[in-house]
């Protein structure tokens, strides 16, 4: 194994654990990954049909309706007849969903604020800095 690969290895497990500990600070306790997945998928996205939905997460439309159900059973999200093809819902998210999300992000926000400010140097902030413009330079190659 060379570097780049220990370092692709590294750096996926880190990415791994990060994510992990965010949601442990969010308020997404009470949903299964495959809702919040959704909810996420609806907030960037847009609205979407169930079967615009189980394509992007590469699930069966079944499942994906039964997650679409349970979102819609907790006031998450709603659907309306889609107006060029009545056969179809569009799904969107409420304004209850809205202002969750918007809950949850200032959690981890707050939660990464407050590590980063407790964890680091002044200096390592600065590097972290940097990390975090090679970061994305990775994820928009």
């Amino acid at each position: 194994m060379d570097d780049t690969e220990a370092l692709a290895g590294e750096l996926l497990a880190l990415i791994s654990r990060l994510r992990r500990r965010l949601h442990e600070e969010s308020r997404h306790d009470d949903y299964t990954p495959s809702q919040v997945a959704v909810l996420m998928r609806l907030r960037h996205d847009g609205p979407a049909t169930v079967s615009d939905l189980a394509r992007a997460e590469g699930v069966r439309p079944q499942s994906m309706g039964a997650t679409v159900a349970a979102l819609e059973a907790a006031g998450l999200i709603s659907g309306e007849r889609d107006p060029g093809d009545g056969r179809r819902t569009v799904l969107s998210l409420t304004d209850f969903a809205r202002s969750e999300i918007a809950i949850s992000r200032a959690a981890k926000e707050n939660w990464l604020h407050r590590a980063v400010r407790s964890t680091f140097t002044e200096a390592e902030q600065e590097q972290l800095g940097a990390a975090v413009a090679l970061l994305r330079r990775l994820a928009d190659s």
